[in-house]
């Protein structure tokens, strides 16, 4: 097998990898993932890894698409990899789904490196995500308002659902300058994809033309700057998960204060509601406020953006705002301030909302949820447990779930309902749209799903008990 010359190296991030892991290093057949498969195979050789290549032809750009798809095949060959060539039709997926052409893609090819997983062949699939990948990420998530835990960007490493397995970024800290030189100096091809050049798409334009302007005229390390701004935000977000997990039990109270004590709350099928004691409100500084009122809204099936995060702090901290003030949000979610509380509440939707091209459209974004055990879903800003209903499942581990966004074919059955529902069907009811909806979480289990946010669910008989805890 050959392998770069010793001068020639990229800074691989090897802590991703240990020793027999069996490794499917996704090639397109562009600069980034050609340098990705010669870098490991220097890699597999001196951690000790088992190669093979995976490539997915997504039925567009015709004889383009074939060219690469044969480009791959013989690079494969010449190293004496095996190759899992996957053909999948990505205008199907476009009309039945209504996802952007880049949407679809991108799902389609995370559902073939996910099958790749399920099928216990490999340990982990590479793929070759650069620092300039990292910095159009940051910068897009903050053109569009993300919160801190949306900066954290592109993960190193991505958990799949009921495998052991794995998806791996080792070319975070590359730039992709380096790729190209690092290529050249290998008298390494590759081929180029026009549609990169394309800027009707919003990344081709943050990276032609926006990037460029930031390099030039603001800042020459601007890409570096948002990379390392990734990794303080994912810090960040894990100090501030371990301290609200620790508050918010205390600081949450279910439902509304009732005369002569305790609380009530509602007996109407999806309708919920929290509260928070203003005086203990006011002792919290500024940033724990914002998110525990941002946690408060999550506990109920509702996610806030900044405006709407301060006026809900202005309802109940303003020294003028009086007693029964009440503001209405967004997705049907209602602040009312009591004379000693703020309360959260987001009832049933009785008007439903058309159903528009929102498909599902982060099918990566997944965990597993073992049974019983709990995980930590960033990208829902929520914690899972689950408790060991399930006959046989004593040990954590034993048994698993899945969380992850809505797909499809998902159905539930709502409390005291007839019989299942389609999720797009309840989330039109629940006026959930835009990206969101998009993102709606789900908790599924043997094929069913046990947890919708924001819907009550019919329990299932011998399922594990799954409960969600905000994070921010």
């Amino acid at each position: 097998m050959s392998t770069a010359p010793a001068q020639a190296k990229l800074n691989l991030d090897r802590a991703l990898f240990v020793p027999g892991d069996r490794v499917a290093v996704a090639v397109s057949g562009g600069a980034d993932s050609v340098a990705l498969l010669r870098a490991m195979l220097d890699a597999a050789q001196e951690i000790g890894l088992a190669l093979m290549v995976v490539h997915v032809h997504h039925g567009l750009r015709g004889a383009d698409a074939d060219a690469d798809a044969n480009f791959v095949r013989e690079l494969a060959g010449k190293y004496q990899l095996h190759l899992e060539l996957v053909h999948v039709d990505t205008r199907a997926r476009v009309e039945k789904t209504g996802e952007s052409v880049e949407q679809a893609a991108r799902h389609l090819r995370y559902e073939a490196f996910h099958r790749l997983l399920h099928s216990d062949e490999i340990d982990a699939v590479a793929t070759a995500h650069t620092l300039d990948d990292q910095a159009e990420t940051v910068l897009m998530k903050f053109l569009r308002g993300a919160w801190t835990e949306g900066l954290s960007g592109i993960h190193p490493v991505v958990r799949v659902p009921q495998t052991e397995g794995r998806i791996v970024r080792p070319l975070l800290n590359v730039r992709r300058v380096e790729i190209e030189a690092y290529l050249r100096s290998l008298g390494q091809p590759w081929r180029e994809d026009a549609s990169n050049a394309d800027t009707a798409f919003t990344r081709n334009r943050v990276r032609h033309e926006l990037l460029p302007l930031l390099r030039r005229d603001y800042n020459p390390g601007i890409d570096r700057q948002l990379a390392q701004m990734a990794v303080i935000a994912r810090d960040e977000e894990a100090r501030w998960q371990t301290e609200l997990a620790r508050l918010l039990p205390s600081l949450l109270l279910p439902g509304s204060a009732a005369r002569g004590g305790g609380r009530s709350t509602s007996t109407l099928a999806q309708e919920k509601s929290v509260s928070i004691e203003i005086p203990r409100l006011r002792t919290l500084d500024p940033a724990l406020r914002r998110r525990v009122i941002r946690a408060a809204a999550e506990h109920i099936g509702a996610c806030l953006d900044f405006a709407e995060t301060e006026s809900i702090l202005n309802l109940c901290l303003r020294e003028q705002a009086r007693s029964g003030a009440r503001l209405t949000l967004a997705a049907g979610l209602i602040a009312e301030r009591t004379p000693r509380e703020l309360r959260l509440s987001k009832g049933p939707s009785t008007q439903a909302s058309p159903l528009s091209a929102d498909e599902p459209t982060a099918t990566s974004t997944t965990y597993t949820l073992p049974i019983p055990g709990e995980v930590v879903a960033a990208a829902f800003e929520l914690r899972f447990t689950a408790a060991a209903d399930v006959a046989g499942a004593a040990s954590p581990g034993s048994d698993l779930a899945e969380v992850r966004p809505w797909q499809p074919a998902d159905r539930v059955t709502l409390a005291h309902s007839s019989g299942p529902k389609k999720v797009k069907e309840v989330l039109a009811r629940m006026r959930i749209s835009g990206d969101e909806r998009a993102t709606w979480p789900v908790v599924a289990w043997r094929g069913q799903i046990l947890w919708m946010r924001g819907a009550n669910l019919a329990p299932i008989s011998g399922s594990p008990t799954i409960a969600a805890h905000p994070l921010h």
